[in-house]
Order: structure tokens, then C-alpha cells, then sequence
């Protein structure tokens, strides 16, 4: 692993593992002292960070953790059951015998992250059951749109998520797995949807930043 890969995955796994919150500072000397690296390399991954959705970048003010919104997370997801619909039908479609042994290798892998309570690299196996997913679907457009979407979820879900509830997505993630290698793709679909929609319903919205109304603000309740 590189520098810039080995500096960028520290901050992802301190976001997955509730180490570091969101608006959390992440000041450039220190980061350069930590890493041992020069301002150019820490900038270079910050930016790849604030691209992904991981932190903001703010002028003169330097990096933090990213802050998502109520209305950032609905669009986010309801982004991601798009393009993951259209990926879970194309690869039912697609993937050889070998690659349908080749995810069920990595749900194996992710029941034994599971239960070693190894939130990181749970994290990481589950979202590359994703991705791997969309790299069998063969559309290059539709898995950029997929690889883009990923980190921003992972952020929500890493801070969001009420903890627990990792054996629920790993069986949600057979279903659709047993639904492809049956080549049922109306079914892998569906279960893919709700597995979204789920893991949609199980983000805490209540400690997001969000618009509030005048009223709010005046300390007036709505009417």
C-alpha cells in the first residue's frame, strides 16, 4: 500500500469505526507529522477525501469530516437504488459460475470480519460485495456512478447506523446472492432494493445537521 492509499485508508477506517465524528478538524501539519510526509501528499488525499465525500474542504479554514444532511442522505440512497438495480439485473445476467463462487468466498469473508467485531474491514468486505457486483454487470458507466456513491454511503452508515446490525446486511447480501446464482434476476433486484431501503431506514437522521426553519431558530413553534 502507498502512502497516499495507507493515509487515506486511516481516516476512512477512523470514520467506519466512530474514532473520527463529523466536523472533525483534520489539520494538514499534524496530519504531515503523523504520516511523515510533506504538505503536497496530505493535500493530494485530503482532496481525493473531499471528492469521495469523506471531508470538506473549507478555504482558509482547512479539512474536516464531512457533515451529511437529511436531504444529502435521501438523494444518496435514492440514487444508489438506481444505479444498483440496474447493476444487480445486468449481472445476474453476466457473471460466470466462477465469479458467483468468487462472492460467496467474500460473504465468508465477511461473516469472519463480523465476528471478530472488526468494524473496517466489515465495512470495507460489504461494500466491495457491491462494487463487485457492479464491476460483473459489465456497464463501466453505471459502476463509475456505483464507485462514487459507495464512500458517501459508507460515511452515513459508519456514523449513522445504530451498531448491531451487521448479521442482518450479511444475510441480506446472501439473499441477493442466492437469488443471482439461481438467475432470478426479478428477485436479486428486489432484494437488493430492500436490502437499500433497510439500511436507509436503520441511519439515525436525528443527529444530522439540517435546515431549519425560521420559526426554529426564532425558538416559535411551527404552526
Amino acid at each position: 500500500m502507498d502512502v497516499d492509499a495507507r493515509i487515506y485508508q486511516s481516516i476512512f477506517d477512523g470514520v467506519l469505526s466512530r474514532r473520527l465524528t463529523p466536523g472533525t478538524k483534520l489539520p494538514e501539519p499534524e496530519l504531515c507529522q503523523l504520516f511523515g510526509v510533506g504538505r503536497a501528499v496530505v493535500r493530494r488525499v485530503l482532496e481525493k477525501l473531499a471528492y469521495d465525500g469523506i471531508v470538506v474542504l473549507r478555504p482558509n479554514k482547512g479539512a474536516v469530516i464531512a457533515q451529511p444532511t437529511r436531504e444529502e442522505t435521501r438523494e444518496i440512497f435514492e440514487a444508489r437504488r438506481s444505479v444498483e438495480r440496474a447493476l444487480v439485473e445486468l449481472a445476474v445476467q453476466r457473471a460466470s459460475a466462477a465469479d458467483i463462487t468468487a462472492l460467496r468466498e467474500q460473504l465468508a469473508d465477511e461473516h469472519e470480519a463480523m465476528h471478530r467485531f472488526d468494524q473496517p474491514s466489515w465495512a470495507r468486505l460489504a461494500s466491495g460485495f457491491h462494487l463487485r457486483i457492479g464491476a460483473l454487470a459489465g456497464n463501466s458507466i453505471l459502476r463509475n456512478y456505483l464507485t462514487e456513491l459507495v464512500p458517501r454511503c459508507s460515511l452515513i452508515v459508519g456514523v449513522y447506523e445504530s451498531t448491531g446490525n451487521a448479521p442482518c446486511e450479511h444475510d441480506e447480501h446472501a439473499a441477493i446472492l442466492d437469488c443471482m446464482e439461481a438467475r432470478d434476476a426479478a428477485g436479486a433486484v428486489a432484494h437488493m432494493d430492500a436490502h437499500l431501503r433497510a439500511l436507509e431506514a436503520r441511519i439515525d437522521t436525528s443527529r444530522m445537521p439540517g435546515e431549519k426553519s425560521l420559526g426554529a431558530l426564532l425558538g416559535i413553534k411551527d404552526t
